[in-house]
């Protein structure tokens, strides 16, 4: 495969409901959380147009239509960016599943993240990855002194997924929710709804000897799913500011 991220759809898992920060955003859905001026998701795609991704899918859940609003109102210079709504809640998998059909595309590649967490990592690890020799697909690892809040990553010798682990106390490799899959891959994906990359996914493609290479990076990484985290993102985009490459000054 290039390693050109210009071929790569990307698709931004932005359906949760987000029950723990509801209460500070009643009429937002998470991602669209204010920050510096614009919603924590377009902060997102400013991200991913600077890392020359080129086409954007938004899965989109509860309140989604404030989001297609946002994006046909104030699109991103350089990205094409389409929402895709989830009539019903489908799981992390499948909602990316669900904005793959509805899309029509046939990438070579898909790129996948979370819509509540950012891990401003140069994505060209991951797409080099794919040039090798027998890998299906690739994994964002960002290593955390106390990933007591995450489940982490276990790798073998040859930095290559074997499972997931539950969250507990201690230093650890965190899942960072940004993978890249080949487009063949998807057809090792169980068939049932709802579907979870982190529950059912993975573990039936490592069951099916499916190659994921684990990248790990220490990249600034920022998850805005709870209260005491959500007030973070403020002084992370203003202190991150060489990643925001199309980005203009913030909005008053």
């Amino acid at each position: 495969m290039n390693v050109s991220p210009d071929p790569v759809t990307a698709v931004v898992l932005a359906g949760g409901l987000g029950t723990r920060i509801q209460h500070l955003l009643p009429n937002l859905p998470k991602p669209m959380a204010p920050v510096n001026g614009r919603p924590f998701l377009e902060w997102m795609v400013r991200y991913l147009a600077g890392q020359g991704i080129r086409r954007v899918i938004l899965s989109t859940g509860h309140l989604g239509e404030s989001i297609e609003r946002h994006f046909q109102t104030q699109p991103v210079k350089g990205v094409s960016v389409r929402c895709v709504p989830e009539t019903k809640p489908l799981g992390t998998a499948g909602g990316f599943l669900n904005a793959v059909r509805d899309s029509a595309e046939n990438p070579p590649a898909w790129l996948i993240l979370n819509g509540d967490s950012l891990a401003l990592a140069p994505l060209d690890g991951m797409l080099r990855s794919l040039a090798e020799t027998g890998i299906d697909g690739a994994l964002l690892g960002v290593p955390m002194p106390d990933a007591s809040r995450y489940g982490t990553i276990e790798q073998s010798a040859a930095g290559e997924l074997v499972a997931f682990r539950e969250k507990r106390p201690g230093a650890g490799t965190i899942n960072a929710g940004v993978y890249l899959v080949r487009a063949s891959t998807l057809r090792f994906f169980p068939d049932r709804t709802p579907l979870s990359f982190e529950k059912e996914v993975f573990p039936e493609l490592t069951t099916r000897r499916v190659r994921l290479k684990v990248c790990v990076t220490q990249a600034p990484f920022l998850d805005i799913g709870t209260p005491e985290s959500l007030p973070l993102a403020e002084a992370f985009v203003r202190e991150h500011r060489g990643f925001w490459q199309t980005a203009e000054q913030p909005r008053s």
